[in-house]
């Protein structure tokens, strides 16, 4: 009868002989240690505010990601916009220069009170409703809350700092 050993079994003598291994080339009384992997850094967020500039003064803080693109928006700090509705889902504005997207994903499938790059067109866009998978979109952070005058069809002016 003939045997067959399984790929797990394979790998865990392979193993098993590697840490014998290198015990041997350990230096006398030291143990030789394999390092385990680094566990991924949960991204930094940074908080700005947003407030916009309506009759009722409503203001809404957001936090942003730590992608290149969200410190590249973030750079660009304090900006006024005025934002135009987009869709039905969204406010745009154009920013005064294009972000860098080296490192982002190719896309992202919005949900609202998202903070988005529009890497094609190179401009800001504010979810107040959901949206599909888009090419090209890069989430830069999260509103805490969406603000009633998003929500209305005309365009808002909206002054984002950082919040010191």
């Amino acid at each position: 009868m003939r045997r067959t050993l399984s790929s797990s079994a394979i790998l865990a003598v392979g193993l098993t002989l590697l840490s014998g291994l290198q015990a041997l080339h350990a230096e006398p009384g030291q143990e030789r240690r394999i390092p385990s992997p680094k566990p991924e850094k949960a991204p930094a967020m940074s908080t700005v505010r947003i407030r916009l500039n309506s009759p009722n003064g409503d203001s809404v803080t957001a936090t942003l990601g730590d992608g290149e693109s969200a410190r590249a928006f973030r750079a660009l700090l304090p900006l006024t916009l005025t934002l135009k509705d987009f869709n039905g889902t969204e406010k745009i504005g154009d920013l005064p220069k294009r972000l860098s997207v080296q490192g982002e994903p190719l896309g992202a499938d919005p949900e609202p009170g998202d903070i988005a790059y529009y890497a094609p067109w190179g401009n800001l866009a504010i979810y107040y409703k959901d949206f599909k998978y888009s090419d090209g979109l890069v989430r830069l952070g999260r509103l805490s809350h969406i603000p009633d005058a998003f929500k209305r069809s005309g365009p808002v002016k909206v002054t984002i700092e950082a919040v010191p």
